[in-house]
């Protein structure tokens, strides 16, 4: 078995990572950073909680902590791009967390808040910046930051970027980065269409892939509740009946559906927040906040707010709307089962969301057991598709299922306009990413 003492890390960042608690890594960690350690690029695919930022965090804090070099005035000697400002925050935290006894400064720049700090922040160069695309490419327009030197280049949570519409972003940025660099790419997943991305950035790299692709964490108890629409409130109060049920996260398809699950929490008594795209980042750090610290057991969230949701103790996932993209169903059950804990996932699927759930269980190449004891159970909706045996319909506890046609919110909307904002959300406004 490997330690942490075995890997080489220098003795500062050997007394972080004592003090935090960890002696033995991860395999993500175990096999990344030794290569990284000698300069090579690497390509890590490994399911969410499993470590990835100590991954690449520890061997960057090293080799800029050993190879003493003045950042240049605007720039950066290190880059890690990732999609959300949660995560942003996130990894910004853990670098200073893991690097305290190094002396680095950095920088995290994002959207949903004034530049001017950042730009000040940045204007005498910084070792460490942690970024989102849209604000980086802004302040790279205004000339207020410069990437010509930058020495270490991280692309975190790859897939996602791709996903969220990112990658015209994510290709412009790299286009100004130095062709002489080290490069890492770090993914939950890696769907095909990543490949042209990886060849572009990666040179003579190492492939790190500790699970299969796309296998959900193994920890998570998965089930699917078949509910119809109009009665998923009711089904979501009925489960938060149960005391053990105490930290909860909720996925919503849209922002005004995770608003409104909030809001009827919170009348029902359920301490609750939302987060999304249209919260300001203080907002959306105050909810996360009371959540970490237990002051909210239900935080409802959307996919763009949810990567950068990395809190112990999760015990359950609900997916109240099934994620358009199965990828984003790993990532969002992943939010569960972290630090080496168990975690449930529940999903509510209506009859409208059965093709989604088929989709699911082809990305992760298993059925989702299903749960038929609740109140609200429909029975053989699961028959509309393909792996399930037939059954009459029927609607115990409840209102029946009413043919609503699509979803309000939807309203012909090409489906990257129904998702979370996610292509508006530019540097020049309050939603920027």
């Amino acid at each position: 078995m490997t330690l942490f003492s075995e890997l080489g890390l220098i003795e500062p960042l050997s007394r972080a990572v004592t003090a935090e608690g960890y002696t033995t890594p991860t395999p993500i960690q175990a096999q990344a950073i030794p290569p990284l350690l000698q300069g090579r690029d690497v390509l890590g695919i490994a399911q969410t909680g499993t470590g990835k930022t100590a991954a690449f965090a520890l061997p960057i804090l090293q080799k800029l902590a050993t190879e003493k070099r003045r950042a240049t005035p605007k720039g950066a000697r290190a880059l890690i791009l990732t999609p959300t400002r949660e995560l942003a925050c996130q990894i910004a935290d853990d670098f200073t967390v893991y690097g305290k006894h190094v002396g680095l400064r950095r920088a995290v720049i994002h959207g949903g808040v004034s530049q001017n700090p950042q730009v000040n922040t940045v204007r005498n160069g910084v070792d460490i910046m942690i970024a989102t695309p849209g604000r980086l490419l802004d302040l790279i327009e205004q000339r207020h930051i410069d990437l010509s030197a930058v020495e270490v280049f991280v692309l975190d949570e790859a897939d996602r970027m791709l996903d969220m519409g990112f990658i015209r972003d994510v290709r412009a940025i790299v286009a100004r980065l130095p062709v002489a660099r080290q490069t890492l790419m770090f993914s939950a997943t890696m769907p095909e269409g990543v490949t042209s991305l990886v060849n572009t950035l990666l040179r003579n790299f190492v492939r790190i892939e500790i699970t299969p692709q796309s296998t959900t964490v193994e920890r998570i108890d998965q089930k699917v509740m078949f509910v119809t629409r109009d009665n998923k409130r009711r089904l979501l109060d009925h489960i938060l009946q149960d005391g053990a049920v105490a930290r909860v996260i909720v996925f919503s398809r849209t922002k005004h559906g995770a608003n409104r699950i909030a809001e009827q929490l919170q009348k029902s008594g359920v301490r609750s927040e939302a987060i999304h795209g249209n919260k300001s980042q203080n907002a959306r750090q105050k909810a996360l906040d009371a959540f970490k610290a237990g002051n909210v057991r239900v935080l409802v969230a959307t996919d763009i707010a949810a990567r950068g949701i990395d809190v112990d103790g999760v015990t359950h996932v609900v997916n109240f709307d099934l994620p358009m993209e199965p990828e984003s169903y790993v990532h969002r059950i992943g939010r569960t089962a972290r630090a080496s804990a168990d975690g449930a996932a529940i999903s509510f699927c209506d009859g409208e969301e059965i093709s989604q759930l088929r989709a699911i269980e082809r990305e992760i190449r298993r059925d989702v057991p299903v749960d038929a004891d609740h109140p609200f159970h429909v029975e053989g909706l699961g028959a509309h598709g393909a792996g399930r045996g037939p059954g009459p319909k029927s609607h115990r506890g409840g209102r029946p299922q009413q043919n609503r046609g699509p979803g309000r919110g939807h309203k012909g909307k090409p489906r990257h306009q129904q998702r979370d904002g996610q292509r508006s959300e530019r540097p020049w406004n309050n939603h920027a990413a």
